[in-house]
């Protein structure tokens, strides 16, 4: 069988790799095996923590709204229940904005509750 020379490929498979790992600290970003590892298990990270992020946002938006909400006197569970009823078309990362930056506005959307 004849001998096959993977000089260019090779170094261009492990050069992408190494460029893809290069912020990473010690050998995790110098040595191409420990860098792979890393780098397969970075990106793995990455793909799962796209659906949690959105998901600890969400979280985050309802904790607030529900502390603004309860210091005019209503829980958060009513003031969705009042936002459906009435096809209020805000949702809770705006709403959780309001309640953040403009206190007033969120005590004259909750008025009729």
């Amino acid at each position: 069988m004849t001998r096959v020379k993977r000089g260019f490929i090779a170094r261009k498979r492990r050069k992408n790799i190494l460029t893809l790992t290069s912020g990473f600290r010690g050998t995790h970003s110098k040595l191409f095996r420990t860098a792979n590892q890393q780098g397969m298990k970075a990106l793995a990270s990455s793909y799962r923590d796209r659906d949690n992020r959105k998901r600890n946002l969400r979280r985050l938006w309802i904790i607030r709204l529900n502390a603004a909400v309860r210091d005019n006197g209503i829980s958060y569970n009513k003031l969705i229940q009042y936002l459906y009823t009435n096809k209020i078309l805000l949702n809770r990362k705006i709403l959780a904005q309001i309640a953040i930056l403009d206190k007033l506005v969120l005590s004259t959307i909750l008025k009729d509750i």
